[in-house]
């Protein structure tokens, strides 16, 4: 089964629960957090490409939002980042951006792939 095809309220559930995750490792003190030595940078755009293309996987219809969601949210992960003591940088919004435009890219590729075939 495609998880598209589940049940609205499950995959609502999901992408809620994979915003929050992302939501609490933005958040807490850097310190508590394991360095995999890949730099902020490399670590944000990975997150949001992860955060859009499971958006994707669970409402391919929705083109737009699932972006525009992405890119919004990472503003306000670094507005809040801001007020905990973490450092707030628009260079990782970029990041972000890089993420999710790479998941786009993807996402629009493989639906071409399949309408061609």
């Amino acid at each position: 089964m495609l998880p598209s095809r589940l049940p609205r309220p499950l995959r609502l559930s999901l992408f809620a629960l994979a915003v929050a995750i992302l939501f609490l490792l933005c958040v807490l003190p850097s310190d508590t957090l394991p360095d995999p030595g890949t730099g902020d940078r490399f670590e944000h755009s990975a997150a949001w490409f992860v955060l859009t293309a499971t958006g994707y996987l669970l409402a391919p219809r929705r083109v737009l939002a699932i972006p525009t969601f992405a890119l919004a949210y990472g503003v306000l992960i670094e507005v809040v980042q801001g007020f905990v003591g973490r450092d707030s940088d628009l260079r990782d919004v970029a990041a972000d951006a890089v993420g999710v435009a790479l998941a786009v890219g993807l996402f629009l590729a493989a639906r071409r792939w399949r309408a061609a075939r």
